[in-house]
């Protein structure tokens, strides 16, 4: 049993302890103060970097010139570089001169159809055709920052490969943002042509620049960024005069009850204490006179959620719901649901453990919120425990409430921030090489 004056000495040790340990996880190590050294000497040429490839973006599965860059860079550093892994992925490995364990480093390079409206010197004039309409191109989601990043973390790790208790592979991503239309691409399609083969990683982590204050890191362990399915419905009643609609089915107002029916699924037929989780309708097609109605309408959507349980209720719930609503009103409905990236889980016991990590290289850490956008990087930490991380880009005097957000074409990057994620990532790489798998 303990005593009153024991628990007391206890617990006033626990502060203590925490400053304690704060100190350690923050004191540089020799390996660290080199890591620091290396970075803060390309600073320079990641923000050169960076400039080249947001004045020069290429779409998914497009991206020849940024590949080329990456692989000629890689190649200069000593790397054994491989190209043209889902079409023009690249990856280099780099043998560190100790053995340890194999870690990967991932960013994606691909722009958005986006026509840039900043008023930046390195502004992109790309111009391009996307699914048959001219369009600019922009990095409008930061992937030139993850490439450039990526690519310093590279030079960082060649300065030091002999002092390395590991190695690591550098990956290099195409089409994140998804493949064009009848085409592949991204983390699913490297994985299956072995990007994680001969040899494998123990761990990957990643980064993705965000509208936050420049140079804030964030994360979350577990379920972090949502799966993000595709919903297509075609709702088939029977063609009539506008003027008399008791003369064929209205597809149109099956459709409208549809839309209203399928907000019920997350608010009344799931428990909401588990997860979050959407389903948005963002087309809505039929009908080609005002009064005519149609034979048909057609609608499209996204489904996000967390888990991949709720995922399967969702799919059989929009099924039931759907086809009910159209039975209902006499007319049929036909469900079709494409699945699409699943959901980004950080391993709780890396993102627990690398957390220290984090704080030594910026002074602004804290724990996310969940992210209804998604990413494919999901499909590399279904293979291996991965981390992703956030990187702040907004400027220190922006308001977070109204600055512009990725997909926008006024989409900013502070690059101070930049060298913040080169420390980030080479440091998350070296300190799991020092301490690898559980720790124990």
């Amino acid at each position: 049993m303990f005593s009153a004056k024991m628990l007391l000495f206890f617990l006033c040790l626990i502060p203590l302890l925490g400053v304690m340990m704060t100190v350690q996880a923050q004191t540089p190590s020799p390996l660290h103060k080199k890591l620091d050294r290396h970075a803060m000497s390309v600073e320079s040429d990641v923000i050169d970097w960076r400039r080249d490839i947001h004045a020069n973006p290429e779409l998914s599965n497009r991206e020849f010139r940024t590949a080329a860059l990456v692989a000629d860079h890689l190649r200069s550093l000593g790397m054994d570089v491989q190209t043209e892994i889902a079409h023009t992925g690249v990856t280099g490995f780099l043998k560190g001169g100790k053995p340890g364990p194999i870690v990967a480093l991932r960013a994606d390079m691909d722009a958005l159809p986006v026509t840039e409206l900043t008023e930046i010197p390195f502004a992109s004039k790309v111009r391009t055709t996307y699914n048959g309409m001219e369009v600019g191109v922009m990095h409008a989601c930061g992937h030139d920052t993850h490439t450039a990043i990526l690519m310093g973390v590279a030079s960082v790790m060649a300065e030091m490969k002999e002092d390395l208790p590991g190695s690591i592979k550098f990956i290099f991503q195409p089409a994140e943002e998804g493949a064009p239309a009848g085409e592949e691409g991204g983390a699913e399609l490297m994985l299956r042509e072995g990007v994680f083969d001969d040899p494998a990683p123990e761990v990957i982590f990643g980064l993705h620049v965000w509208p936050e204050r420049v140079g804030h890191i964030s994360y979350l362990p577990g379920p972090f960024m949502a799966s993000a399915d595709e919903l297509f419905i075609t709702v088939k009643g029977k063609q009539t005069h506008g003027a008399v609609p008791w003369g064929g089915v209205d597809p149109i107002v099956v459709g409208s009850q549809i839309v209203l029916g399928l907000q019920t699924i997350a608010s009344r037929q799931l428990d909401v204490t588990a997860t979050p989780s959407i389903i948005t309708v963002g087309t809505f097609h039929g009908g080609v006179r005002s009064n005519i109605i149609p034979d048909e309408v057609k609608l499209s959507g996204t489904i996000r959620t967390f888990l991949p349980e709720i995922q399967d209720e969702i799919e059989e719930n929009i099924h039931r719901t759907v086809e009910h609503i159209a039975a209902s009103a006499g007319a049929t409905a036909e469900v079709r649901i494409n699945r699409g990236y699943p959901v980004t889980v950080n391993d709780p016991d890396l993102t627990m453990r690398m957390i220290p990590s984090l704080k030594r290289v910026s002074d602004s850490v804290s724990q996310a919120v969940q992210i209804t956008g998604a990413e494919d990087f999901s499909y590399f930490a279904n293979e291996v425990p991965g981390l992703f991380i956030f990187l702040g880009i907004a400027p220190a005097d922006a308001d977070l409430e109204t600055v512009p957000r990725n997909h926008s074409p006024y989409f900013f990057v502070d690059e101070s921030a930049l060298i913040t994620g080169v420390r980030a990532l080479a440091s998350l790489a070296v300190d799991y090489m020092v301490q690898p798998g559980s720790g124990e």
